[in-house]
């Protein structure tokens, strides 16, 4: 801190006067040091006081400095975990430097490229200016956040603004089409009034290809005369445009309605896609079974547990489920909720397993943000698994038991009544 405040006086003298880059040159440091210890001035109170009395390390300090004020409070408290050694009161652990980083990377950045709104539009919020001049993008200063660009490249470090804008962008876009059809991504009833559709109310008409044939006879996959664009206004990727269809009389997208013929070829049709997806389904658990049987043990239990901790809340309800059933988890009413039980196992695991549900949890988080199928053959390439066989077992299986239903029971012969006593 003591250095970084040198640096700051050097950089406000009037004369000489001086730039980082000469600072750098007068010191035998790079220019990117110069800038990251600078940044140390820029701590809040909070912050400020733990690194002077030694509660957070130089790595903790440093990458808190990186952060708006309002962001610094919330990522110090990351920086610690409360431990019950038996006592009344909890003792606070200093977690490591790539535990901040991982909170900072899934609770603060937000990539820029992802964003729905205009990047250069100063006026969508004129508070907050456009985010190509916006000091808190991490591509204004290359020096400061050159290791963190990546593939990912720009990210913005101020959530609540980021927010405000995607906002504002729903509201300018909804006020100037208001044929939008405004849609959630979550299933459920709306308020009375609302004009948000659940996810339940209509079909989402996929932009992509089909990759088979039976893939294109599909609802998602075709057009109709209902077809209207629509944007998300609640859930998630909140503010895209996507093109569905809402309406439930559609003989495409909502062929149920039909009658005679056509209602049961439809009914036939979704007993065969529930039938295929069931079996995919059953795929994919086993194929994640095999890659987490192939999974090394490397790290110390209390790393895997401090990232499966802080992993497996951001799964939704039926991975999470997904999960504890891999593990022949069952949730008892009284246990609290599928995730508290999941916890209370995870507690008592051993490194191989805690290492096994660490890569099947993050299959499952990456395969609610790209494409499934995608994400496990990725898996399997990697933990050397065969897809295949264990397809084709699986399909052997659910035709055995699709036999056997098909099978006429034998009937139970009736008990011989016993004889009366003389």
């Amino acid at each position: 801190m003591e250095e970084a405040e040198g640096y700051k006086r050097l950089l406000t003298l009037t004369e000489p006067t001086y730039t980082v880059e000469q600072i750098a040159a007068k010191v035998g440091k790079t220019p990117a040091y110069i800038t990251t210890r600078l940044k140390l001035t820029e701590l809040c109170d909070e912050a400020a006081a733990a690194f002077y009395q030694d509660h957070v390390g130089v790595g903790h300090a440093l990458l808190l400095a990186k952060l708006p004020p309002e962001q610094q409070k919330p990522a110090l408290r990351a920086c610690f975990k409360e431990v019950y050694n038996g006592g009344e009161k909890p003792t606070r652990v200093l977690l490591p430097v790539r535990n901040l980083q991982f909170w900072i990377a899934t609770n603060v950045l937000l990539i820029l490229k992802d964003a729905p709104f205009n990047k250069r539009d100063a006026q969508l919020v004129p508070m907050a200016a456009s985010c190509a001049d916006c000091p808190k993008r991490t591509g204004h200063n290359k020096l400061l956040f050159g290791d963190d660009l990546g593939k990912q490249g720009d990210q913005c470090t101020d959530p609540t603004c980021y927010q405000a804008k995607v906002e504002a962008h729903v509201a300018k876009t909804i006020a100037a089409k208001p044929e939008l059809v405004q849609i959630s991504t979550a299933y459920g009833a709306q308020p009375e009034g609302s004009p948000v559709l659940p996810r339940n109310k209509y079909t989402a008409i996929r932009d992509d290809r089909p990759k088979s044939n039976d893939e294109a006879k599909r609802p998602e996959f075709k057009q109709c005369k209902y077809t209207a664009e629509a944007i998300i206004t609640e859930g998630s990727d909140v503010g895209t445009i996507h093109k569905v269809c809402a309406n439930l009389n559609c003989p495409v997208h909502h062929p149920k309605q039909t009658g005679g013929r056509d209602e049961a070829r439809w009914k036939a049709e979704q007993e065969k896609q529930r039938r295929d997806q069931t079996i995919a389904n059953a795929t994919g658990l086993r194929v994640l079974s095999a890659i987490a049987a192939a999974v090394p043990v490397r790290l110390l239990k209390r790393d895997l547990f401090f990232v499966l901790e802080k992993l497996v809340p951001v799964l939704d309800e039926s991975r999470i489920e997904t999960l504890a059933r891999q593990h022949g988890i069952r949730q008892k009413r009284d246990e609290g909720g599928t995730a508290k039980t999941l916890l209370a196992f995870m507690r008592r695991a051993d490194e191989g397993t805690l290492s096994r549900l660490m890569v099947e949890a993050t299959i499952l988080l990456a395969s609610s943000r790209q494409n499934g199928a995608t994400v496990l053959k990725d898996a399997a390439a990697l933990y050397k698994v065969d897809t295949e066989a264990i397809g084709q077992k699986v399909k052997q299986e659910f035709a055995a038991k699709a036999k056997a239903k098909k099978e006429p029971k034998p009937e139970a012969k009736p008990a011989p009544k016993a004889k009366k006593a003389a």
